[in-house]
């Protein structure tokens, strides 16, 4: 188990890649779904993708153009959510934060329009394709997005490192509780450490997928 924060299958290496989970403005700023917590994890996270933003690749969730659109639950979801559709956000709120920005290229952005990047795409395709093995995966919500990013992973028979001080929730309990079971009931698929304990290994410059 990761328990102890340590990385038991050794470096990530050159086979690794950096998904930053929906680090998007409508996230950052005063909307009905702003992330309090994302300011504090957001300088590790710039620090990871510095490290690496040729290896790292930034999901968008990408919300219904306005409320009614969507298919099934979707739909339901928002009307509830009618302020996160784009027409009353405005398309730049889909945006990634400033902070990131400057790392595209040579980092990617990869947008989807549900919880999980793996569904409906080509995500898992591509990353085998460049022989990828391994996913760094931060940002959030720990008990939402990142839990479909880390889940679809694990499904797909990717290594899972989860860096524990550059995810965040909009929910203390749940996030807690999340980290909790990331823990003690994935120890053998999902890796737990910090910026510091992955950086340390992640070393040198990988040439681009």
């Amino acid at each position: 188990m990761s328990k102890d924060g340590e990385l038991n299958y050794g470096p990530p290496g050159a086979s690794a890649v950096h998904i930053c989970v929906d680090m998007q403005r409508m996230f950052a700023q005063p909307t009905e779904r702003k992330m309090p917590w994302l300011s504090r994890v957001l300088p590790n996270v710039v620090e990871i993708t510095a490290a690496h933003p040729e290896r790292t690749i930034f999901t968008r969730f990408i919300p219904a153009r306005k409320a009614g659109e969507g298919t099934g639950m979707w739909r339901r979801y928002y009307e509830r959510w009618s302020s996160m559709t784009i027409d009353e956000l405005g398309p730049d709120l889909i945006d990634l934060v400033p902070e990131l920005t400057r790392f595209v290229p040579p980092a990617r952005t990869y947008d989807k329009h549900v919880y999980s990047p793996w569904t409906g795409s080509d995500l898992h395709a591509v990353l085998r394709g460049s022989s990828v093995d391994t996913v760094v995966i931060t940002r959030g919500e720990t008990d939402v997005c990142v839990l479909a990013t880390v889940l679809g992973a694990v499904d797909w028979g990717f290594r899972v490192i989860l860096v524990t001080d550059a995810v965040c929730s909009s929910a203390d309990e749940t996030h807690d509780s999340m980290m909790n079971i990331y823990m003690n009931r994935f120890g053998q698929q999902v890796e737990c450490v910090s910026t510091e304990t992955l950086l340390a290994a992640w070393l040198g410059s990988i040439p681009p997928t």
